[in-house]
């Protein structure tokens, strides 16, 4: 459920929870101001209305009739901002209709830029429903719901004066009508609270239905989202391939450089304390080296650049001291997202298996199937693995959610583990 249609339903929870709680809570007073409020919107977008059509029909043998009833849309579309800015008072979020980029910054080009607003048939269909309908039930709930219980609040005062009638009962003494303030006044306005409260949450569902965008725009903005996304990741990537390119082009090529000038150094030097320390360096020289190649690896392996993911995973498999059996099958060379993120995948699972499985042997297999790839890293070690407990499994499951993928591992204590890889092969761009 959306977050709007979770918050839709806080009125009616409300009404259904503790009854205490909710004449005590704000809610009775949100769904008089809203009621009271949409009697006068209601009421204006009337006389609008009327004004509209009116001149327009007078005034159609001329121009000016046209515009005006060409800018009845427009004010349906106007009474639906208004009533999206009411409905957040009962905690309703309604999302507009996408806008057209303003043409120019003079009024003339706003106003030209909103009759090209492209107006919804259900916000024309809601503000003609609110000045003819809705308006009236709100004015006669909101004025009743607090005129009633006050003229029994001050009826002991009112009976001075003249008699009371209420229903069946005829006071004309203030004596005879404190029954009515000290018992009727508190009954009735517990009643029109719940009242009140019922009839402002029904018209907003109503309005929120109505004023609701089409599911083809909301379709959209969920593919727009998507997109950013993948933008997102599109920008990660460049960014990491610049710090490859920098480790690689620049601190990797240092590190050469003083490792061949070490083991010079380490063939001039007489022995000694100062070769010792040279031969020393030399060593820590070349494990650096090492350590900046394989992170570089990590990074993003050139292997997978050029040659694809089935040749980087046999790269991974064959760097791994636990036998592997490699069973991967593409059609072709994948998004590159797609690719990088199934051989971080198989590379931590791999990983894994060497440091905590105690596995004997593991399987790579990977499919293509119904425009999804398939990938699962297997092993028969000792299970029990925990992707929620610090492993660096944890970290890619954003990074396949990013990509509307999944990942899953099941690992029952004894064995066996496998890792589940799953993600479409293609991505909207």
């Amino acid at each position: 459920m959306s977050s709007a249609s979770a918050r839709a339903d806080s009125a009616w929870k409300a009404l259904g929870g503790n009854p205490w709680r909710f004449l005590t809570s704000s809610w009775p007073w949100r769904s008089l101001a809203y009621l009271a409020s949409g009697a006068i919107v209601g009421l204006v977008t009337l006389v609008g209305f009327f004004v509209l059509v009116g001149f327009g029909v007078l005034t159609a043998v001329v121009v000016v009739g046209f515009l005006l009833l060409g800018s009845v849309p427009q004010l349906g579309a106007a009474v639906a901002g208004v009533e999206r800015r009411r409905l957040r008072w009962l905690r309703i979020d309604v999302p507009a209709l996408p806008a057209s980029p303003v043409r120019g910054a003079s009024p003339l080009g706003r106003l030209r830029t909103a009759r090209r607003e492209p107006a919804s048939g259900r916000e024309l269909g809601y503000a003609v429903l609110l000045a003819l309908v809705l308006w009236f039930v709100d004015a006669l709930v909101a004025f009743n719901a607090v005129f009633l219980p006050g003229v029994l609040l001050v009826s002991p005062v009112l009976a001075g004066f003249d008699r009371v009638d209420v229903l069946f009962w005829h006071v004309d003494r203030p004596v005879d009508a404190l029954p009515l303030a000290l018992v009727g006044a508190p009954v009735l306005a517990v009643a029109a609270a719940y009242v009140l409260t019922v009839v402002a949450a029904a018209q907003a569902s109503l309005a929120q239905i109505l004023l609701s965008p089409p599911e083809a725009v909301l379709a959209e903005r969920v593919r727009e989202i998507g997109r950013s996304r993948i933008r997102l990741i599109d920008a990660f990537e460049t960014e990491r391939r610049r710090i490859e390119r920098d480790l690689h082009d620049g601190v990797q090529q240092r590190l050469v450089g003083l490792t061949m000038t070490l083991g010079s150094a380490e063939l001039e030097t007489p022995p000694g304390p100062a070769l010792a320390l040279v031969e020393r360096a030399h060593r820590e020289a070349e494990e650096a080296l090492a350590e900046l190649r394989a992170t570089v690896r990590g990074i993003h392996p050139q292997v997978l650049v050029d040659h694809g993911l089935v040749a980087a995973v046999h790269e991974v498999a064959d760097r791994s001291p636990v036998p592997v059996r490699v069973d991967v099958e593409l059609p072709g060379r994948l998004d590159a997202a797609i690719e990088a993120a199934a051989y971080f995948v198989v590379s931590e699972a791999l990983t894994n298996v060497v440091k905590h499985a105690d596995a004997a042997e593991a399987r790579v297999t990977g499919r293509v199937l119904g425009g999804r790839l398939l990938l699962t890293v297997s092993d028969d070690g000792v299970g029990g693995a925990d992707p929620g407990s610090g492993s660096g499994l944890a970290g890619l499951v954003t990074r396949l959610e990013a990509l509307d993928g999944t990942l899953s591992v099941t690992s029952p204590s004894g064995g066996p583990t496998e890792v589940r890889m799953e993600s479409p092969c293609r991505i909207d761009t």
